[in-house]
């Protein structure tokens, strides 16, 4: 499990004040008891993190298979989690479940992702640094192996993906464009 600290802004009364607050990300106990329970019901599991603090907030992004996720379908996940994660008490404490569709500028959370990405832009962190560097903007290129290929600054540059920490989408005209297209598929059928 990555513990990563964070600040988040609060505004109340017109004040702005911040909250410190800690992000569990590879939730690698979680993983494997939720995931089964979201491709049950038909979603697949984006990612998953436990933000906490003194309130704890489980977030669940996933998606349907065709990357579909709409208001209802976010509704039905979260009553199906809610059941699971009541009989079942697999997060201690107490917490506030939130499940979301991964958005446009959606993480990239597996392997496959980058692949099927290629030819977007991404912004890439890793863990730790390499030749000096920790993040990365560029084309994403696919897969060189296991490796994720992104083009950056007219340079090829392949990264492990076991070294990304986050990855996520840039949101450009062409992705607004193929979302817009891909929408409108789904309508007409």
């Amino acid at each position: 499990m990555l513990l990563c600290g964070g600040l988040k802004r609060t505004a109340a009364a017109g004040e702005v004040w911040f909250e410190e607050f800690a992000i569990l990300t590879a939730m690698s106990h979680l993983e494997p008891i939720l995931e089964p329970v979201v491709e049950a019901a038909g979603y697949r599991l984006v990612r998953l993190r436990l933000m906490g603090g003194k309130r704890k907030t489980l977030q669940v992004m996933a998606e349907r298979a065709d990357g579909s996720m709409n208001v209802q379908d976010c509704a039905d996940l979260s009553r199906t989690l809610a059941e699971f994660l009541d009989q079942e008490d697999v997060v201690e404490g107490d917490y506030l479940l939130e499940v979301s569709s991964p958005g446009i500028d959606r993480p990239l959370t597996r392997v496959s992702d980058f692949a099927r990405w290629s030819g977007h832009e991404a912004k890439i962190e890793l863990a730790a640094a390499v030749d000096g560097r920790k993040r990365f903007r560029g084309l994403l290129l696919g897969l060189d192996g296991s490796d994720v290929a992104i083009e950056t600054g007219g340079t090829r540059l392949t990264l492990p993906f076991r070294a990304i920490a986050e990855a996520k989408l840039v949101l450009t005209d062409k992705l607004i464009e193929e979302d817009l297209k891909a929408r409108k598929a789904q309508e007409e059928h």
